[in-house]
Formats: C-alpha cells, sequence, structure tokens
C-alpha cells in the first residue's frame, strides 16, 4: 500500500521528489526493492508530523507535503490542487485535504478525522465524533473529512513540531490540533471524490472494490502498475 501511494505521488506535476519516511526495515526493505527513495527516521514519533520533519531537516524545499501511506485511492490530480494553492499563498501555514461526508453515520466514527470548515475554507476545528446537534443535512455543510494529505511551509513544520503538543492533541490524537491550538492557520483543500483510506481492516475490501469497479481508479491502478517499477501483487 506504501508503494502504492509512493508511484501515485511521481505521477503528479505537483511534486519533484518523493521520498518514503519509515523507522520499519521491512518497509525499507520493499520500497528500496521498487527503487525508491527511503529516509529512514527515529521509531519513537507518534504522528506522521513530526517523523516527516525529522526526513526533510536537510533537504532544500520551501514546502512539503506529507501524504499518508493509508491513503492509496489519492490521485495526482488531487496533489495539484495543492501546488495552486500553495501557488496563491505560499506564506500560508499549512494546508489539509478534505472531503465531503457521505453518512450521518461517518459523524460518529471515530476511525477517521473530522472538522469544520469556515466560509474562508479555513479549518478552525477537528474531531472524531461530531459536537454538533443540528440535522445531518446542515452539519454536511460545514463538516468535512480530513483526507492524509497534508502540506505545511518547510520553516513552519519545523517551528511547530518543536512545540510541545496541547492537550486535546493528545488526549484524540489529531495532530492537526496543534495548529489550531497555537493559532495558526490551516486551510482545507476541498478534493473530489471523497475517497475512503484504510483506517480499519474492513476497508481494504472497500479499496479493492472501487479499484475494479471506479473507472478513474481503474485507469489510475493501470498507471501505477506500469509505473517504471515491478508489479506490485494485489490480492483480494
Amino acid at each position: 500500500m506504501v508503494e502504492h501511494v509512493r508511484r501515485r505521488a511521481l505521477q503528479s506535476r505537483a511534486v519533484t521528489k518523493v521520498f518514503v519516511a519509515t523507522p520499519d526495515p521491512e518497509i525499507a526493505t520493499v520500497v528500496d526493492g521498487f527503487g525508491g527513495n527511503v529516509i529512514t527516521t527515529s521509531d519513537q514519533h507518534l504522528n506522521g508530523t513530526t517523523r516527516v520533519a525529522e526526513a526533510i531537516t536537510d533537504i532544500d524545499c520551501s514546502h512539503v507535503l506529507l501524504l499518508q501511506g493509508d491513503e492509496p485511492l489519492l490521485l495526482p490530480r488531487h496533489l495539484e490542487l495543492f501546488s495552486q494553492a500553495i501557488a496563491a499563498n505560499p506564506n500560508g501555514d499549512a494546508w489539509n485535504a478534505t472531503g465531503v461526508i457521505e453518512e450521518a453515520s461517518e459523524l460518529d466514527r471515530h476511525s477517521f478525522v473530522k472538522c469544520v470548515v469556515s466560509e474562508s475554507e479555513r479549518i478552525v476545528y477537528c474531531f472524531r465524533r461530531t459536537p454538533f446537534f443540528s440535522p445531518f443535512e446542515v452539519q454536511k455543510r460545514f463538516i468535512k473529512k480530513m483526507l492524509g494529505i497534508i502540506a505545511f511551509r518547510k520553516d513552519f513544520l519545523l517551528q511547530l513540531t518543536s512545540l510541545s503538543p496541547p492537550m486535546a492533541e493528545s488526549a484524540e490524537s489529531i495532530e492537526q490540533l496543534r495548529i489550531i491550538d497555537y493559532g495558526f492557520q490551516l486551510q482545507s483543500v476541498s478534493v473530489s471524490p471523497s475517497l475512503p483510506s484504510v483506517n480499519e481492516v474492513d476497508e481494504v475490501e472497500i479499496v479493492n472494490n472501487l479499484l475494479i469497479t471506479d473507472p478513474e481508479q481503474r485507469e489510475m491502478l493501470s498507471r501505477t502498475l506500469g509505473h517504471n517499477a515491478p508489479p506490485l501483487n494485489y490480492e483480494r
């Protein structure tokens, strides 16, 4: 799955280099075997934000795009939306992909993070279960699903990870709350469709089905399998 995400990122015009940051020798061996770039990091990180901060410390770049390995359905065009958002406001702090909430039950599904998006497309709060009581049709207008595609201005990322995690971040395991709690700007980048990630075991089958039945995903799978690397083994 991590290798699949890496290959999809390589097909986007928005990125110049792709690195897999991991402390895991098994992941490193697999990615290296496919010709990918691996940065070995500490195994003490509690989230991807601090891991990526360690990985890019000595890389010459102005911005960094964090792609979580559990987002195998991400599309290269999603990354290009981030490139456009950064170009429009290069001094911004951070950007996070968001998608629509499809079902009312998702509002209380703790396995993925939701957020409140303001009229100016700023993410003002994050949570796992909705704190709101209004009807679903109302909540879905301002509550969005947070996806595992996050961009940072490099110097801001290094500053952010030097700060102590606030109580809410630690209690809820939502790393974006550090940005909000310290008063920095986290901007929403709306992507469509709102694709499922692999947070729980049953979501593997959902992803596999979309790779087969969705025309855009099926085409992307074909392109990914042929992207300058040996084929991957996709087992149902």
